[in-house]
């Protein structure tokens, strides 16, 4: 099924605040929340595409891509499960939300994403490829088997929460669930940490994968390497996400304008007055170009099928050809001959186009009658 635009999933328009962007959200996710709409698939759809919109909207980067190009612009971003959903949402608007709400039924904490920055040629992103990517992520501590406590210790129930994480806070007639500013939401004090991680159960390790990117990306999009993140703070959650974001490197001849490449090809006046086939690059190889008689200056011609693969469909674009004529800077002695005679031509049989603008030029500067 067709994705709708981001602004009619939100209800707002085009030319909306990000504060008004984030009140529409909040409202939908409010009104659509699965523990409010129990095994309610339609508003659970509803739930997950308005976090979609909002993850695209409300970054200004990725607001002006899908503004310019649209759901192809950003293919590749949202979320991939409802946990992650919430966690994001939480991020956004507070972690008491949901629980001020729907009565602060417990979930299991979701670990951090990591970012990695990919960098490729406009040659790797048309075909795809395998790259190699390093980042700094945390990892269970080994001397203390990730409790946190020294090795032959073991970590305390916490008091202020007995040992369930979340704390109520009232204000009024509004109860907000938060985590547990004593045990930061883990039900347990290390009273003895580990010396080797101090007490977090975790330690900062330098990670190496392999990424496949896919064919057709562009810049700003990225790759989801799922459960590559951080572990959970809890220790009893899902791991966060990698997310590889793609740089592609500019290109000495071609320049991309979404699935399509534009190549600047200079010709000379004799080509484009007499027309010509010409052999023009292409990221696949050299391919041949006809030119007509008469061509100008900024006119563009296409090559179906030569330009960059669609991330999703493998569909490929095509290759403009924007042609521009090309004034040799240095003449022999017969070429600037030729040139003396045509110019000589010229000014005895002027073509119909030319005759027209000088008609015009000549009318422009014409005295008005004054009688």
């Amino acid at each position: 099924m067709a994705k709708r635009c981001y602004y009619e999933v939100l209800g707002v328009q085009r030319q909306a605040s990000d504060r008004d962007i984030a009140k529409a959200y909040r409202r939908l996710a409010v009104q659509f929340h699965p523990d409010s709409n129990p095994d309610d698939a339609e508003a659970n759809f509803k739930f997950k595409e308005a976090a979609e919109a909002f993850e695209i909207l409300g970054d200004p980067n990725k607001r002006s891509r899908y503004d310019r190009y649209g759901h192809a612009g950003v293919e590749g971003a949202g979320f991939g499960t409802a946990e992650d959903i919430m966690s994001a949402f939480s991020e956004i608007f507070g972690d008491g939300l949901f629980g001020s709400f729907f009565g602060g039924r417990n979930r299991t904490r979701r670990g951090a994403d990591v970012r990695a920055d990919v960098t490729l040629t406009l040659e790797e992103a048309a075909t795809g490829v395998n790259k190699s990517i390093s980042f700094t992520r945390g990892q269970r501590c080994e001397k203390c088997d990730g409790t946190g406590a020294r090795p032959g210790t073991q970590p305390q129930v916490c008091t202020k929460c007995n040992g369930h994480g979340q704390v109520l806070q009232s204000n009024g007639i509004l109860r907000v669930q938060t985590a547990c500013p004593s045990c930061r939401g883990s039900g347990q004090m290390i009273t003895d940490p580990c010396f080797d991680c101090r007490g977090y159960g975790i330690q900062k390790k330098k990670v190496e994968l392999e990424v496949a990117i896919p064919a057709g990306v562009d810049d700003g999009m990225r790759v989801r390497l799922q459960g590559e993140g951080e572990p959970p703070p809890s220790g009893d959650g899902p791991s966060g996400d990698c997310y590889c974001f793609i740089k592609v490197r500019k290109h000495k001849l071609f320049h991309r304008d979404g699935s399509n490449l534009v190549l600047q090809l200079p010709i000379t006046y004799s080509q484009a007055a007499l027309s010509a086939t010409i052999e023009v690059p292409t990221l696949e190889g050299p391919d041949e170009l006809k030119v007509p008689a008469g061509t100008q200056s900024g006119d563009v011609f296409r090559i179906a099928g030569r330009g960059m693969p669609d991330p999703q469909s493998g569909r490929k674009g095509d290759l403009l050809v924007q042609t521009f004529i090309e004034t040799p800077k240095r003449l022999s002695q017969r070429q600037e001959e030729l040139l003396r005679e045509l110019a000589e031509l010229e000014q005895t049989d002027v073509s119909p186009q030319r005759k027209s603008f000088l008609e015009k030029l000549k009318d422009y500067f014409a005295v008005p009658d004054s009688s």
